[in-house]
């Protein structure tokens, strides 16, 4: 079966991911805080603040059974920017897209530790402990040394490439 006319088109696509819009607005608020903010839909003071009392209790309980795992933003942030360049699975809310569903792309910090390897390429060490290896034969102009400013952006084919001190870009891969 052929099928080209665009509107055919756009209703199959929207079809076929339809399961998926549905489940990611219901994997948006665990069930738990549903019921405490359903709770502000009661119009009687008293049957409103037992289903908060109720909720708040339950949700505590939950949170304190490792059940419930509340992340402040700053903490997925921080978390993601130390999984950068990891060749690792989607991780959820630490995977590549943050929650407000922005990719990480590149990553900027300094340099903390600068050597070379006996085949003359960079190993770099970041101020926040990850170690980066020069994968191309590219020489830099200037020497990388700790205090520099690098900035390390993905390229194409999964691969990364690293500004040390605005020059050109020299290939990386993530070693830890």
């Amino acid at each position: 079966m052929r099928v080209t006319h665009p509107n055919c088109i756009a209703l199959i696509c929207l079809t076929i991911a339809w399961p998926t819009w549905a489940e990611a607005a219901e994997r948006q608020r665990p069930a738990a805080l549903k019921r405490m903010v359903d709770c502000r839909s009661l119009n009687d003071l008293a049957v409103r603040v037992a289903c908060y009392d109720r909720e708040v209790a339950a949700f505590d309980a939950a949170e304190a059974r490792k059940e419930l795992v509340v992340v402040e933003r700053e903490e997925i942030t921080k978390t993601r920017r130390s999984l950068f360049g990891l060749g690792l699975p989607d991780l959820g809310i630490f995977g590549e897209k943050s929650p407000d569903g922005q990719r990480m792309t590149e990553l900027e910090s300094k340099v903390k530790r600068a050597v070379q390897s006996a085949n003359g390429k960079w190993i770099l060490t970041l101020d926040d402990g990850t170690v980066w290896a020069q994968t191309d034969s590219r020489n830099l102009t200037i020497d990388p040394e700790p205090g520099h400013e690098i900035k390390i952006r993905t390229a194409a084919l999964g691969s990364y490439l690293a500004n040390v001190r605005g020059q050109v870009g020299i290939q990386v891969k993530r070693l830890r």
